[in-house]
């Protein structure tokens, strides 16, 4: 990250020199990754897949992209920007507490309305600071947010930002640490709280010294629970002009004064299962900005550092979280007009760190705020689609520049939000298996190789659903119906019925039946849900007995993995009449090879891309799923450990059982048909997994006679389902009694 924010400082002071400076975070097969990675996976990093998207970036006719970041591996590539959203302003008078911020925490970190700034300039800061004095009193939340019997430590705190963190946590009911290398500014902020009521001890010393910051606080207070990592400096010149002094005492100050300071008190909050650390960056970190390649690596370096302290501190209970502030300080006034210092106090910024450090934070971490003039944003990074080459062929700088548009391209609907290592890699991986071969068969059914032909001519046997109206309501609260909506949890109701997409519960077992042992190297842990497809054949009973059947529709080989879809039709017992029809694509990793076709058939709706148009979203719904939504959801028959026990969700790489995919995907044709009625048909690609209690956003277009949508994680801002679309019928009524 320290390379990131010296890159784009680099490109705006050589701008005026023809100097062009971009950044790439390549994934490669080198001495250093061979120390972390499996054999399997370094074959496909061949080094020569990032060597021509060097040669693109440095070529003196290439593309500008000075000031630009790009991530690659394994033949994708894909350009990354910042992403701001909106926000939520404040009115900066003293209702602009923690607990004013809590009440519009939502707000903040919804990225309805997003911007995409490239410079520090890109925030109208004045204009946000003269809405702020227009506004109403902010809104108390209620418990309020306090810090009775926490400790917490404030470094830097004899002026400017410090300070004002210092006096909130003491009003506030804290016991405050605050520490600065001035003795008597230390000991000044340590008698306003005093005098306050409140209870503080100063300690003089650099950050550099974070064990002896942390011990005088165990031996003052006997805990800590906070840690505000603040304290800094400047050393201001253009690059040219900077000497090594100047580099190492702001790297110094910065990144390895809020490393020290961590590292003491990261063995307390492990101990006591309970932390909060918020890190100080900067605008400048994010944006780069002329003559400070210093502070802007050691800014950009800060959050790299804390955005792992919230992965590894997780599962201690400890959050951890980087502040970009803009205020009127020490610092600021070497580089700001004096009346901009007076405008933009420290005050403006305090209330948003309190909430964060807060008991009441329970899910924000490793994210990333700007907050100036009492407006307070979350900043992300935002991935373009980007493009993947064929992994076994010869990659070129000319084959680079011809996808270039595509791969800088954010507005066509493919762009991603990962926040996991994990996701990170995943179109990476993905390309793995994305191979050139001129010679492949066409796509009937004549093509297959006989061991799929003989899959095809199977079914399994017929399956038996018996359900009552019980079994109704159980799934429509699995996904999330309350007891406000009579329809669909009381069997009393005139207009009683089942969500639509209880279409794919009679027929769960009946594709959980389907042998998949022709496979080479079959084995059922390592098959993913990747696609599903129902269509709504008539209306649907809310009790009675339904007959499924499975049959192979598809196989299709894909290299290292095969990409299977089965087809379900589920007929109701006592007329014949089909009810369901279901399409389900699983991937099983490690089963390819079995000379199958490559490419799948146009199968209408259940393939459908349903790429989101480009222009605000039609009708949006949030809903926040409850923690035991996963062992509400399993009752309606997926007894899958994956979503109930720790342990066997550690197996498959998840720090805590995920929700079913059906599940979220119940949840999201619920939203559909909330926003725009009955539909005959929905379908959906699995992009992401959902943890329970975490909060789903469907995104809806309304494209003719489909809507076409996708769905987000808000805490995370990752896809969890995308190229999703569901065909509408109108006043149609879909509910029906046997």
């Amino acid at each position: 990250m320290g390379l990131v924010a010296f890159t784009k400082t680099l490109a705006i002071e050589g701008a005026k020199y023809n100097i062009r400076a971009s950044c790439i975070a390549p994934m490669a097969a080198s001495a250093m990754t061979e120390t972390i990675m499996p054999p399997e996976m370094l074959k496909h990093l061949n080094p020569s897949f990032i060597a021509p998207l060097i040669a693109v970036l440095t070529h003196p006719e290439g593309p500008n992209a000075s000031g630009k970041v790009f991530e690659a591996g394994a033949g994708w590539m894909g350009e990354i920007r910042w992403e701001r959203s909106k926000g939520a302003v404040f009115k900066t008078d003293d209702t602009f507490t923690p607990s004013a911020v809590k009440e519009r925490w939502h707000e903040v970190t919804s990225f309805d309305k997003a911007e995409y700034p490239n410079t520090m300039g890109d925030a109208d800061m004045m204009g946000v600071l003269e809405l702020s004095k227009t506004l109403a009193p902010n809104k108390q939340s209620n418990p309020s947010v306090r810090f009775d019997g926490k400790v917490t430590i404030v470094t830097g705190a004899g002026g400017g930002l410090g300070r004002a963190y210092a006096l909130m946590f003491g009003k506030l009911g804290g016991q405050v640490v605050v520490n600065d290398v001035n003795e008597q500014a230390a000991q000044k902020v340590v008698d306003e709280i005093k005098s306050a009521g409140g209870k503080a001890i100063a300690v003089a010393c650099s950050v550099e010294e974070g064990q002896k910051i942390a011990q005088t606080a165990m031996d003052a207070f006997g805990r800590i629970d906070v840690l505000i990592a603040n304290a800094g400096i400047l050393r201001d010149k253009s690059f040219t002009a900077m000497t090594q002094r100047d580099w190492d005492d702001v790297i110094k100050v910065h990144l390895k004064g809020t490393y020290a300071c961590a590292k003491a008190v990261w063995p307390i909050f492990q101990k006591q299962r309970y932390g909060r650390i918020v890190t100080t960056a900067s605008q400048v970190g994010i944006y780069g900005n002329f003559g400070q390649a210093n502070y802007s690596a050691a800014k950009a370096a800060i959050l790299g550092l804390t955005r792992t302290l919230a992965i590894e501190g997780a599962r201690y209970n400890i959050i951890c979280n980087t502040l970009a502030p803009s205020a009127g300080t020490a610092m600021t006034s070497t580089v700001w007009p004096a009346e901009m210092v007076q405008m933009f106090k420290p005050d403006f910024i305090a209330p948003v760190v309190g909430y964060l450090v807060s008991e009441d934070n329970t899910s924000t971490s490793g994210c990333l705020f700007e907050v100036f003039g009492g407006c307070a944003t979350q900043t992300r990074w935002q991935r373009a689609g980007g493009h993947g080459f064929p992994s076994n062929k010869t990659l070129t700088p000319e084959d680079v520049l011809s996808q270039w548009k595509v791969i800088t391209n954010f507005d066509d609907g493919r762009s991603t939000h990962p926040t996991s290592t994990q996701e990170a890699i995943q179109q990476i991986v993905d390309n793995f298996n994305n191979t050139a071969d001129s010679s492949s068969a066409a796509s009937g059914d004549d093509a297959d190789p006989e061991s799929v032909k003989e899959a095809k001519k199977g079914t399994t046997e017929p399956h038996k659903y018996v359900y009552t109206e019980r079994d109704v309501i159980l799934y429509n609260l699995g996904i999330g119906a309350t007891a406000e909506e009579l329809k669909w949890t009381y069997e009393g109701d005139d207009d009683f019925q089942a969500l639509p997409t209880f279409g794919v519960i009679p027929g769960f077992p009946s594709g959980a039946g389907m042998s998949l042992d022709w496979l080479p190297n079959f084995n059922p842990a390592k098959l993913l849900h990747g696609e599903q497809y129902l269509s709504i054949k008539a209306p649907i009973p809310t009790s009675g007995t339904l007959i499924s059947t499975t049959r192979l529709l598809e196989a299709l080989d894909k290299g290292k993995q095969a990409a299977i879809t089965t087809v379900t039709e589920t007929k109701d017992a006592n007329s014949g009449k089909v009810i369901f029809e279901t399409q389900s694509t699983a991937i099983i990793r490690g089963s390819g090879g079995f000379g199958g076709q490559k490419q799948g058939k146009d199968r209408g709706a259940a393939t459908a891309a349903n790429t989101p148009p480009k222009r605000q979203p039609d009708a949006v719904i949030e809903e926040e799923t409850s923690p035991d939504q996963a062992a509400l959801y399993r009752l309606s028959g997926d007894y899958n450990p994956l979503h109930i026990q720790p342990e066997f969700a550690a197996i498959g790489g998840f720090d805590r059982p995920i929700l079913h995919g059906l599940c979220f995907f119940g949840i999201a044709g619920k939203h559909v048909l909330k926003s725009f009625g009955a539909y005959k048909d929905i379908k959906g690609r699995f992009a992401g997994s959902v943890y329970p209690g975490e909060t789903l956003i469907t995104e809806m277009w309304k494209e003719g006679g489909k809507v076409v949508f996708q769905m987000k994680v808000k805490e995370r801002g990752t896809t969890v389902l995308s190229a999703a679309g569901a065909t509408l019928v109108g006043d149609e009524n879909l509910k029906a009694k046997l």
